[in-house]
């Protein structure tokens, strides 16, 4: 069983998945680094050049294969849910734990990446964060088996929150 990391930019989904698959001895998997490897250049290049559909092609190449793989941390990006068959794919061998923060938190955090284009343009980058966020949080909330938020939590915390809900979910089955 894969634990599924799903949530905005600036949710501590790598921090987290790095940490849960060391202490779980699983390998943890970025979706977004598997993208990258794939095309052979980065996100912005991928967008510039063939858009944003494209983009999304590769993400959902990625979370079928993945989801054919077992005792996996996955690391989604943050449109993961902009595709149901996305979900349903990460969901047939995984739990989707949706890494929830405020638009102030998210924006403190991710202020300095560069490594994603806008998705919203002409738009001031906290505008365009809490945009992005009210349209996506409907589809996390969905998607999600559990919910966890970020803002007052470091990522160990967060991580131990992952692993005593999979201890019980181990001992419930």
């Amino acid at each position: 069983m894969n634990i599924v990391l799903i949530g905005y930019r600036g949710t501590g989904k790598s921090a987290v998945g790095a940490m849960l698959a060391d202490r779980l001895k699983m390998d943890c998997i970025s979706m977004d680094a598997q993208i990258v490897h794939r095309a052979g250049m980065p996100i912005p290049e991928i967008v510039e050049k063939f858009g944003w559909p494209r983009f999304r092609d590769l993400e959902t190449e990625v979370a079928r294969e993945l989801s054919e793989k077992d005792h996996l941390v996955i690391d989604t990006g943050g449109g993961v849910i902009e595709r149901g068959e996305n979900i349903t794919a990460l969901r047939r061998n995984g739990s989707l734990f949706w890494l929830k923060a405020s638009v102030d938190v998210i924006i403190s955090r991710i202020e300095t990446d560069t490594q994603r284009p806008s998705l919203v343009e002409g738009k001031t980058f906290t505008e365009e964060v809490a945009e992005v966020l009210a349209r996506r949080s409907a589809k996390y909330k969905n998607a999600a088996d559990y919910e966890i938020d970020t803002d007052q939590l470091t990522p160990e915390q967060v991580a131990e929150r992952i692993i005593d809900i999979r201890k019980n979910q181990i001992l419930n089955t």
